[in-house]
């Protein structure tokens, strides 16, 4: 689906305008224009206007560069990102229409609780683009995980299983799992499985199925991540090492047979300092371990600089977010446990002691234990 917008009142002034296509995370297109002096702000905002999104602060605009996403300093003008076409006059040399500058708004910085994004709109994207990364995940040691996720997926974006509609392939999966479960398990096995977990989530909120989603993608370590290839030597020709840059600090994997194995892990506790020099970044942590410094190249000078910079705001996002997600989490802490009691109330005013036993073997039918059977 595509939505214009034109800002252009004056016909004289068109050829100071740029033609941007905006890919939203939901793979809706944004087209607007923009004048060819615009920042990375002016557009920002534009989205956000026209997308009808009222709490943006978890999202970025990103262009493509060298087969990875660089998100754009949005106090930065735009034609620092885009080619040398964009300051080039399209009335003069070749009239032809010119295809549109691309740039794709997507999450920057990840949270674990869906409660802290609390804008219907900005909830739905994130959820949307958390979808897109677990279709990438490579987690294989948590196959149990991805079943659950699409257990909740479903319920969020169809509702409550109904036996009349939901029959057969009422689903894709390979819109719910990365391939390498589909290869492994089977289209057949999905389809048979699946829908008995969509059904456990009977009367669950698409809203809540969404925060449940997220707080479950979230925990697969190679999900919250933004990814970028690096060398552990100078001189290499190919990248040797992934730097993942998560909710909780900084990771370094190396790829084997196309699966990332963890090298190092560094919790933002952890990290002392990070520099950069010229195409080298170094980061070095803290307490005894400050002595072993991890130094990575990045292959350009720019890309020490955008890391570094994407290092320290992901870091003062955290830091900024931490009292929010413990208040958070004492408040679901207390609301479980003022459940808990007032079920257990009613319980003993309810129930005669001979048959509260067989009430635990109903509560035991959850989507984890369905699991145990199916692998």
């Amino acid at each position: 689906m595509v939505f214009n917008r034109n800002n252009s009142r004056d016909p004289e002034m068109s050829s100071e305008l740029r033609d941007i296509l905006v890919l939203l995370p939901t793979w809706e297109q944004l087209r607007l224009s923009v004048q060819v002096a615009a920042t990375g702000q002016d557009l920002f905002q534009q989205v956000c206007d026209m997308a009808h999104i009222r709490e943006a602060h978890f999202f970025g605009l990103s262009v493509l560069r060298e087969n990875e996403y660089v998100f754009v300093d949005l106090k930065q003008k735009l034609s620092k990102y885009f080619s040398k076409d964009w300051k080039t006059d399209i009335h003069k040399g070749d009239k032809r229409p010119r295809a549109p500058f691309i740039a794709f708004f997507r999450v920057q910085f990840y949270v674990e609780n869906g409660k802290a994004i609390r804008d219907k709109t900005a909830l739905h994207l994130y959820y949307c683009h958390l979808k897109e990364q677990v279709l990438r995940s490579r987690c294989m040691h948590r196959e149990e995980a991805y079943f659950l996720l699409a257990a909740y997926g479903l319920q969020a974006d169809l509702g409550n299983h109904q036996e009349s509609v939901h029959v057969g392939r009422y689903f894709e999966p390979h819109a719910y799992f990365p391939q390498w479960i589909i290869n492994k398990r089977g289209i057949d096995y999905v389809l048979r499985h699946v829908p008995a977990m969509h059904r456990e989530h009977q009367g669950l909120t698409a809203k809540e199925a969404i925060r449940r989603f997220i707080r479950d993608a979230c925990r697969l370590e190679d999900v919250p991540a933004h990814f970028f290839r690096m060398y552990k030597e100078k001189k290499e020709d190919e990248s040797t090492v992934l730097l993942g840059l998560t909710l909780k600090g900084v990771t370094i994997y190396q790829e084997v047979d196309y699966t990332p194995q963890l090298l190092c892990d560094f919790p933002w506790s952890r990290i002392s300092k990070v520099t950069f020099l010229g195409k080298k970044l170094e980061i070095q942590p803290e307490g005894l371990l400050a002595t072993q410094k991890l130094l990575l190249y990045t292959g350009h000078a720019w890309r020490s600089r955008y890391l570094l910079q994407l290092l320290r705001s992901t870091h003062q996002l955290h830091l900024s977010l931490k009292p929010v997600l413990q208040w958070l989490q004492q408040l679901e802490e207390a609301e479980k446990k003022s459940y808990r009691e007032s079920y257990i109330s009613d319980l003993e005013l309810d129930l005669d002691p001979d048959h509260r036993d067989a009430l635990g073997t109903e509560d035991n039918k959850s989507s984890r234990q369905h699991l145990l059977h199916c692998f």
